[in-house]
């Protein structure tokens, strides 16, 4: 594994380095430093049910269930209950709210500015990076994904495309999911075609430019759909008619269907180009159901914006043929395991005094043997999301602590401290409440959640942030194109921006 100070490290995550050759490997043989391409593929809003290989009978997804049986899966795999704590605790390995994170909008979906990313460990080991659409990390310049790892940068700004609220948290102005005005390493793009294509379209763009250079890469391809508003070609959508199915269910599915045909082609790029075999492609999703919910929700409980089950499992499909064996892994695993399993493939050591904080742990033993001795861990949910102000006081308004055998959940309306016990192996649907017959075991995860609960307050640093007078990404579009704020557009009018408020 290579060995950096922390010094060499952020010297080296801001330059990059030369291509080491991918030895080609039987069965997961000698995968720690193999140094493969990465490419994760994390869609917003799609829930866990929203896949035919995992059991809905309407969507139709046949890319992703090809995929799905060539790869390594996760089927008890979690992230946070929205989208930007997700993707906080991606890029860093650490629960979001300990950078941070506690919303998705109101400046508290700003990633600090002293977190080490994803990115930045996989550049010191020699990768270019790129993102390509979401990111919702912070609007404001300092935040961008170009300050805090990626070498390439094209996103739209906020949750979603042409979403504004007071504060730094805004897309272009007027910006819809055809033809968006997307952000290109400091420079507005008028691009051409539906949101998810572009996006796929630019990544596909550049991992050609970047294999033939012959630098191993990390794509970030992050497509904002299929987050509200349910936009998607007509085409898409008249797919679902005849099922039974409303408008918005069709168009849902229909953005779904898209995103499955992108990932289809750029699977076949991967092959026509030869380079499939040194590539681990993940594909996962951002957070629980929403739009999808009532066709299939895979018998769960919950849905997006939710602490139990149905709130946060998520697809999680490892694609990297001749080196993973298609499997399922029934080990409880999360989101903020990707970065130290990512360092570990990588040969990227992660500094010392970062490594120590992480949350997540390695998954390498779990690719390696999908039925690996697995430690039993706890795994901590908060919905967030409280008034500003109100941090302490929420301590159990939207939370859950996971176990490999249970779920213990707090809600909004229980009083606080009351907990809600449920056994996953035999109440999957967590129908049933057992914390009355296990207080032993409601008290031992009680304890782990008030020991966590005490780590996190103190690093809620953007609880009393304060955002810019006028959305930087309308101000650079108006600098750049003219206008001004004076322009109302309509994701500016107060309604649909309750609206959105209400959604994202």
């Amino acid at each position: 594994m290579l060995q950096v100070t922390r010094r060499g490290f952020l010297k080296a995550a801001g330059a990059g380095a030369g291509l080491l050759a991918l030895p080609r490997m039987a069965w997961a043989e000698g995968i720690a430093g193999a140094r493969p391409n990465v490419i994760i593929i994390l869609s917003d809003d799609q829930g866990y049910g929203d896949f035919a290989c995992l059991g809905n009978p309407k969507i139709k997804t046949p890319n992703l269930d090809r995929m799905h049986g060539e790869s390594l899966r996760f089927t008890d795999f979690h992230v946070s209950p929205t989208c930007a704590p997700t993707r906080c605790s991606i890029m860093t390995g650490r629960h979001e709210m300990k950078s941070g994170v506690t919303h998705t909008i109101n400046e508290r979906e700003r990633m600090s500015l002293k977190a080490v990313t994803l990115p930045q460990v996989l550049k010191s080991a020699g990768y270019t990076t790129g993102i390509f659409g979401k990111w919702h990390l912070g609007d404001e310049p300092d935040h961008w994904p170009s300050r805090r790892g990626f070498d390439e940068m094209f996103i739209h700004g906020a949750g979603g495309i042409g979403q504004s609220y007071v504060g730094s948290c805004g897309d272009a102005p007027g910006n819809k999911y055809f033809d968006p005005a997307i952000l290109h390493n400091g420079t507005f793009e008028k691009t051409q075609g539906y949101c998810t294509d572009v996006f796929f379209a630019q990544a596909v763009k550049w991992i050609d430019e970047k294999r033939k250079a012959g630098a191993p890469f990390f794509a970030y391809i992050t497509p904002n759909a299929p987050h509200m508003p349910l936009v998607c070609p007509e085409e898409y959508e008249k797919k679902y008619a005849g099922m039974g199915l409303t408008q918005p269910e069709m168009a849902f599915f229909g953005m779904i269907t898209n995103i499955d045909d992108n990932v289809g082609r750029l699977l076949a790029k991967l092959a026509e180009w030869d380079i499939e075999k040194n590539t681990l492609v993940i594909f996962m999703n951002d957070n629980g159901g929403t739009a999808g919910v009532k066709v299939f929700n895979a018998g769960m409980r919950g849905s997006k914006n939710s602490p139990y089950n149905g709130g946060t499992r998520a697809a999680s499909f490892w694609r990297w043929p001749g080196t993973l064996r298609p499997a399922d892994v029934a080990a409880l695993a999360c989101h903020r395991d990707l970065l130290p399993t990512l360092a570990e493939l990588a040969g990227a050591a992660v500094p010392e005094d970062v490594a120590k904080k992480l949350d997540g742990r390695s998954l390498v033993p779990l690719l390696k043997d999908p039925a690996a001795p697995w430690t039993d861990r706890y795994i901590f949910t908060h919905i967030g999301r409280w008034p500003k102000g109100k941090a302490a006081e929420s301590k159990y308004a939207g939370c859950s602590v996971r176990s490999a055998g249970y779920n213990m959940v707090s809600t909004a309306k229980n009083a606080p401290g009351k907990w809600e016990l449920y056994d996953l192996k035999a109440d999957p649907g967590e129908s049933k409440d057992i914390a009355a017959d296990h207080a032993d075991v409601v008290k031992e995860m009680s304890a782990a959640y008030d020991k966590w609960w005490d780590e996190v307050l103190p690093c809620l640093e953007n609880e009393d942030a304060v955002g810019p007078a006028v959305n930087p990404f309308k101000e650079l579009y108006w600098k750049q194109f003219g206008g001004g704020p004076g322009e109302k557009t309509e994701t500016d009018s107060p309604q649909r921006t309750q609206r959105k408020n209400r959604k994202d």
